[in-house]
């Protein structure tokens, strides 16, 4: 079986363009509106940001096989049901008459305060993998075989995320892997750690430089969370479950 991994370098390229260019454009609406400088906010709160990677999943999922899929983008359809809370909204969902095939978070983190955003985002992933999984246990999602669930973030590359951090732990030690480790690095453990514990299918970490609006140019930290391990990794278990469901 061969995969097609829709020329993702490219396209992620493009992605990374389109994020930089929206949250710019968002804080020069702020400006021409005569509001307040809300800083990074603004580009926070602008929505859209991670449209050019939505873009890439679904050329993956209509070139690997499930073209007659159900690919839910819009937020009135989004929501899956939690074991610990009535429901939970994701990025993305693909369904095929009745099944749960993919549910995808994409996240992002810009400077200059990386500290409690990613504290944020890591209790966030966390519960979010846990409490889907239990709902899948307890078929929230009828009797299927086990969905792929995907985390992809972009995080901006700059000397405040590429700087060692200290941590305050007076009691115990913290593992020796987070010792003076950046945020940049803690991303990339973050991600390991949740595929190790098969919380999520997959997990990435691209990183980009504001500048990179014009160039797309983005990089990885790690291969075992690199974009083209998740790229194939989602791509693979499309096709396998085009090939199982006779598609």
């Amino acid at each position: 079986m061969t995969l097609n991994l829709v020329d993702y370098e490219r396209k992620a390229r493009e992605a990374v363009m389109v994020f930089w260019g929206n949250r710019e454009a968002a804080k020069q609406k702020q400006v021409e509106a005569g509001k307040p400088d809300q800083g990074e906010r603004a580009g926070v709160t602008a929505g859209k940001n991670m449209d050019g990677f939505l873009a890439l999943m679904l050329d993956i999922v209509q070139a690997n096989g499930l073209t007659r899929a159900q690919i839910h983008q819009r937020r009135a359809v989004l929501s899956l049901p939690g074991y610990f809370r009535p429901t939970k909204l994701w990025d993305l969902l693909v369904t095929y008459k009745g099944e749960l095939i993919a549910a995808i978070e994409l996240k992002s983190q810009v400077g200059p305060s990386f500290g409690n955003n990613f504290n944020n985002r890591t209790e966030e992933a966390i519960g979010t993998a846990h409490d889907l999984w239990t709902a899948y246990r307890e078929e929230a999602f009828g009797k299927q075989p086990r969905p792929f669930v995907g985390w992809l973030v972009m995080v901006e590359d700059s000397p405040e995320s590429r700087a060692p951090v200290r941590d305050a732990s007076p009691h115990f030690p913290v593992f020796d892997e987070f010792k003076g480790a950046s945020y940049l690095k803690r991303y990339d453990l973050l991600c390991q750690k949740l595929v190790k514990e098969q919380l999520y299918t997959t997990a990435a970490l691209i990183t980009s430089r504001r500048n990179a609006a014009k160039t797309g140019e983005f990089s990885e930290i790690s291969t075992m969370t690199g974009l083209r391990t998740f790229v194939t990794a989602f791509a693979g278990h499309i096709a396998a479950e085009a090939a199982r469901l006779g598609v």
